[in-house]
């Protein structure tokens, strides 16, 4: 399998809500094959009210940020969970979508219409779209899968009881003339917003930039991937060296069989580090791993270990 083909699986997988590569993972390596994906289209499919772009990366120390001038500009946390919008019509919850390919996602509706987890009703008569992050509280393992995986659920009872909480980050069409001044009307319907707190009980993986006005923004236009009116802030995170062992294979519990690395015990954040998950042959194939060799690691999502590149 090509690094191409690996990285086509795993937004596939990422569309869907089952990712299994981080973000750290699938960053590195696109980076490496200067890929630029396109979204994934799955069949069962809806068509977003509005569109959902993807924001441009800016990795400290290493890009520069675009420069806004003397525009006022809000700041964010960049929440780390799964993105959906959620369409409005005549003052009623109409449908929810997952983000998909940004243009069409899948509808999971049903496992919103009868729980709290947004409004299934507002003043608002308009037709309009809100657009936010389902997460889930950072203590929980693996917490932006735990989130993610609860949209494809078949049990909307099994949906219902996990802990998850919507938080909104954008309303279309604009209900006023500022980004903040639309925040504090969606809050007024009932949402939580990205605007309200820092939210740190949840995960995140950056800060979001964003001009205020709407005009101003909308003037700065867009490439075909992201506005130029809003960029996501990041910091990459810097791996600890050690030496690749050994690689084992074990099966997990749905009986799926994996690459596990064995490595020269490290820690990393307090915890020692002897293992980290590989994903596949071809993951191990993209990053040109062999025993002896060094290896890069992280805790992603600092939960996890996983080998992000090999050092020598």
């Amino acid at each position: 399998m090509s690094n191409k083909d690996l990285l086509d699986k795993a937004a596939k997988a990422y569309y869907e809500g089952m990712p299994f590569l981080s973000d750290e993972e699938f960053d590195r390596l696109a980076e490496a094959a200067d890929y630029e994906p396109v979204g994934y289209n799955p069949d069962a499919k809806r068509k977003h009210m509005f569109p959902l772009l993807s924001l441009q990366k800016v990795f400290v120390g290493e890009d520069v940020a675009p420069d806004y001038g003397s525009k006022t500009i809000v700041e964010t946390p960049k929440l780390d969970g799964a993105a959906i919008a959620i369409q409005y019509k005549a003052g009623k919850l109409f449908k929810v979508i997952t983000r998909g390919d940004g243009e069409e996602g899948v509808e999971v509706t049903d496992k919103f219409i009868h729980s709290n987890i947004v409004p299934t009703l507002v003043q608002n008569k308009s037709d309009f779209q809100v657009t936010g992050e389902i997460v889930a509280p950072k203590e929980i393992p693996n917490a932006r899968n735990y989130a993610a995986g609860a949209l494809n659920l078949k049990d909307v009872s099994e949906f219902e009881k996990r802990e998850l909480t919507f938080i909104a980050y954008s309303a279309q069409p604009c209900f006023s003339d500022s980004y903040a001044s639309d925040m504090y009307l969606v809050e007024a319907m009932g949402f939580n917003v990205v605007t309200k707190s820092d939210w740190s009980q949840f995960p995140e993986d950056g800060r979001v930039f964003r001009v205020d006005s709407h005009k101003e923004f909308e003037n700065l236009g867009s490439t075909s991937h992201h506005p130029r009116g809003a960029y996501a802030l990041k910091t990459r995170e810097e791996g600890v060296t050690t030496t690749l062992l050994d690689v084992v294979w074990q099966t997990g519990k749905s009986g799926k069989v994996t690459p596990v690395a064995i490595l020269e015990p490290i820690e990393i954040d307090d915890a020692k580090i002897s293992r980290a998950t590989l994903n596949n042959m071809a993951y191990i194939e993209s990053l040109n791993l062999e025993i002896g060799c060094k290896v890069s690691v992280i805790r992603a999502g600092k939960i996890i270990p996983c080998i992000i590149g090999r050092v020598a």
